[in-house]
């Protein structure tokens, strides 16, 4: 029984990619890549000849099986167009579907555009949420921000250059104002990093963009901590409009800055 190898490549720069990923690649005996061009443009400049399957979005259902078999017999390497399999593509099927039939799964350490464009933009690292691409249609896009807006991890999306003024546009109207950094064509010789704020980044962004774009939100801001009176008047006023202890210490809580333990003690301490 074979062992998948989740395989990183460069996202941009063929020089990123580690020596266990060059050794892994000659290693196995096929590698099942999102974008069978790009793979031989890699595969060529490193000078690897394994036999290359395509798993991609759209034939991902009738190539599951094949790659499966070829498990069987050995080791398979998967990679996506760049940087981590199983992050925004549909890598993330045929791990799941090797895990479920006992095939041994092996994560390669490598590059990730997501992190790259986090560590570089200047906003907090110590936690964060990366959220993909943001939907198409404003509406949708609209409430998939509004689901992260009270969020206070940075948070991280994927987006096309063509769609990067409406989602700007629709950030600035859901999230408000906050930090951003936009990272375009990361690692390739046309890198930006711009870091500023939505509305800055929408006017510098204005005229035709071009390469994969990463965007770096800050998450959302502490609450001001409402001082001890300031929060049992609010408390009072909930309970007198009939509101039950609990419902009335959550809603003080994510007003006042005080988590609900604290505003619930000041309950039973009145």
């Amino acid at each position: 029984m074979g062992t998948l190898y989740i395989v990183p490549t460069p996202i941009g720069n063929l020089e990123d990619i580690t020596l266990r990923a060059v050794n892994t690649l000659r290693a196995v005996q096929l590698i099942a890549a999102e974008d069978t061009r790009r793979a031989a443009i890699l595969l060529s400049h490193l000078d690897i000849h394994t036999p290359v399957t395509s798993y991609f979005e759209h034939n991902k259902l009738s190539k599951l099986d094949r790659i499966l078999s070829a498990l069987e017999a050995g080791d398979v390497a998967l990679i996506s167009e760049a940087g981590t399999p199983g992050l925004s593509d549909p890598g993330y099927e045929l791990i799941r579907a090797a895990i479920e039939r006992g095939y041994r799964v092996v994560p390669l350490p490598g590059a990730t555009a997501a992190i790259t464009a986090l560590v570089a933009s200047g906003l907090p690292t110590d936690a964060f949420v990366f959220a993909g691409f943001l939907p198409r249609k404003s509406g949708e896009r609209r409430k998939a921000l509004l689901a992260v807006k009270d969020d206070r991890r940075t948070l991280i999306f994927y987006e096309a250059p063509h769609r990067l003024q409406a989602a700007l546009t629709d950030m600035l109207a859901t999230l408000g104002d906050r930090s951003i950094g936009v990272a375009r064509e990361l690692t390739k010789v046309h890198e930006e990093i711009w870091r500023g704020s939505i509305g800055g980044a929408l006017e510098h962004f204005a005229g035709e963009v071009l390469g994969e774009i990463v965007l770096v939100v800050a998450g959302a801001s502490e609450p001001e901590r409402w001082a001890e009176d300031r929060v049992r008047a609010a408390l009072q006023a909930e309970i007198d409009r009939g509101a039950a202890a609990t419902e009335a210490a959550k809603k003080v809580a994510g007003m006042s800055g005080w988590n609900r333990r604290e505003v619930y003690e000041l309950i039973h301490n009145a």
